[in-house]
């Protein structure tokens, strides 16, 4: 609760004001639509239980990192894109490979998630709405990020993915 208090706290200035919300409705309705569309249209990964298995463990995985992403930005995580003061860009730990790596562990549980349905079209619109969603926020997230550290961030983004290592 503090970490979203201190959210908005003063010493920010909120640069965007609806990508968090479209996040949340984007995850509420790809949760909707992957479990309808699991009971409802045969597309198994498998005959067995071992999707759901996995896909759990791929979704406690995926929580578990981000939480640690999380702590490891300490007071300048935020629930809104903003740039707090004193902001200092954080390029060790995880964010050395990764530009963006809460919302990969987000998107490596989303993936958890879809895989336990035992569903392969489940899973791929659980994965293409959420990740639509997350790279949308990014792309709003990138552009402040280059505002306020410029060629700093730019020599970043040259040798990080943005989200997903090897692939983007």
């Amino acid at each position: 609760m503090s970490r979203v208090y201190r959210a908005r706290s003063a010493d920010q200035q909120n640069e965007d004001k609806y990508s968090l919300a479209v996040i949340w409705i984007v995850i509420i309705a790809a949760i909707m639509a992957a479990v309808y569309i699991s009971s409802h249209v045969a597309a198994p990964l498998s005959a067995t239980n071992t999707p759901a298995y996995v896909g759990l463990g791929l979704l406690l995985l995926g929580m578990l990192l981000r939480f640690w992403v999380i702590a490891s930005l300490g007071r300048f995580f935020t629930t809104n894109v903003t740039i707090r003061q004193n902001h200092a860009l954080k390029t060790d730990g995880f964010y050395k490979y990764i530009r963006h790596p809460a919302y990969a562990a987000s998107l490596l549980s989303f993936m958890g998630f879809g895989i336990s349905l035992n569903n392969g079209v489940a899973l791929v619109v659980v994965i293409t709405a959420v990740g639509l969603a997350f790279y949308n926020r990014i792309r709003i997230e990138e552009k402040l990020l280059m505002k306020h550290f410029g060629q700093q961030y730019i020599a970043y983004m040259k040798h990080t993915w943005r989200l997903v290592p090897f692939i983007f």
